[in-house]
């Protein structure tokens, strides 16, 4: 599908991820005054993380069964106005129980992301998913910085609660972006295979299918890189500032210009490793996941590099630390895009959808085990040991993953080249 109207899609669904994430990240920044607003301790504070975390994770099978069941548009138009809503109930929530439950509920449409990738590669062919992924994760951290400079500016001007407000009314304007502007692509419209058809066949869930599916051996080794890949990515995210000022010594305004340049790059991360990941792809099939292999090395050199240069070397440590942010967002659009490579249309969301899950367990797990670390030797360790490790860990199951995948490629490029058949001649 080589219409001007997947440009439009890819702008509105990177909107859509660009202000998802600025509203989902908000409340990090905006902690305190929340705590101080409901008189709350930081325990309960976290339960209202971990909530919606839960509730996310539990409803990614039900969001990527009815994305391969039903049109992917209008249920992420749907998506949409749910963040919406849900955003403004939480900010009108004057008690801490009902905030609880409000902000639990934001969690709903957390899980709608398979879908996002699902269309998407309806739209893009195998040869350019990778960049394509590329470019929609970048805003990822885009959306983190925004909902940063959002928090700052308007807790200060107006309060934590206009600030939801403000996130949840986009959320029902983008709804209706999607809804009545982004067209739904037949499954199956962007495979090679059925270029040259007049009539798409119609493709819906099969339980028969994702099932064979999940035992296909390159899925297998995708989800256990996606359970231990998340773990740095967590432990980062969550302690990185404590660290650069506790151990670092550095001002707050320091830690955030460090993790500002680091959040920069990684972004530019995502769309280098989706342009080098479709480029190794269109020469040998397991050139997705040996770039993703590489991304993760590097980026495990180089953070064990930039977390042991002295405190006072402040200038080559930010460097090491922007070169392993490069690195580590490398492996994301390959292993979206490899996905896609291996799973039949009407079971990507699906596909998707079990690995956002699996990802989801390891993302739980890994905070807690770094304070666990941290108050038995210190944050340095914590940080080295578990990237390093997961990291160690990813890079061989992406090894292994070179061996089965061109395999599972060429079932999928059989499997529709038999649909095709089957098409031309009904």
């Amino acid at each position: 599908m080589r219409s001007k109207h997947r440009w439009f899609v890819l702008f509105v669904l990177y909107l859509f991820v660009l202000l998802h994430q600025a509203d989902k990240l908000l409340i990090g920044p905006l902690t305190t005054p929340i705590i101080d607003d409901f008189g709350i301790t930081q325990a309960q504070m976290g339960a209202v993380s971990t909530l919606a975390i839960l509730v996310a994770a539990v409803l990614y099978p039900l969001w990527g069964y009815l994305f391969d069941r039903y049109a992917r548009a209008k249920l992420l138009a749907l998506a949409s106005f749910v963040w919406g809503a849900t955003t403004w109930l939480n900010a009108l929530a004057r008690r801490y129980s009902v905030f609880l439950i409000t902000r639990a509920s934001t969690g709903i449409d957390d899980s709608s992301y398979p879908g996002i990738y699902s269309l998407l590669a309806d739209y893009f062919g195998p040869k350019l998913r990778g960049r394509i992924f590329g470019v929609l994760q970048t805003a990822m951290p885009f959306g983190y910085m925004l909902g940063l400079v959002l928090a700052t500016i308007l807790q200060q001007q107006w309060g934590w609660r206009y600030a939801f407000f403000l996130t949840g009314s986009v959320g029902i304007v983008v709804a209706a972006l999607i809804f009545f502007f982004v067209r739904e692509a037949p499954r199956g419209r962007a495979e090679p295979e059925m270029a040259d058809l007049a009539e798409i066949p119609t493709f819906r869930f099969d339980m028969d299918v994702a099932k064979q599916l999940i035992q296909r051996k390159s899925m297998l080794l995708i989800f256990l890189q996606g359970f231990f890949g998340v773990f740095p990515w967590n432990v980062l995210t969550f302690w990185a500032f404590r660290f650069l000022e506790k151990e670092r010594g550095l001002s707050g305004n320091q830690a955030m210009v460090t993790m500002m340049i680091a959040v920069v790059l990684l972004a530019g991360g995502y769309f280098l490793g989706g342009s080098v990941g479709d480029s190794l792809f269109r020469k040998n099939r397991k050139g997705r996941a040996l770039t993703a292999m590489i991304g993760v090395i590097v980026g495990a050199v180089g953070l064990g590099i930039a977390l042991n240069i002295p405190i006072g070397q402040h200038a080559i440590f930010v460097v090491m630390l922007g070169i392993s942010s490069l690195a580590m967002s490398v492996a994301a659009p390959n292993v979206t895009a490899t996905v896609q490579d291996i799973a039949e249309p009407e079971v990507r969301s699906t596909a998707m959808a079990m690995h956002s899950f699996i990802e989801n367990l390891g993302a739980a797990l890994s905070p807690w085990l770094a304070g666990i670390i941290a108050d038995q030797s210190s944050l340095k360790v914590a940080i080295l040991s578990i990237s390093l490790v997961t990291w160690g860990l990813c890079a061989a199951f992406f090894a292994v993953l070179m061996r089965y995948l061109p395999d599972d490629i060429e079932h999928l490029r059989t499997v529709m080249r038999r649909r095709a058949e089957e098409a031309a001649t009904s």
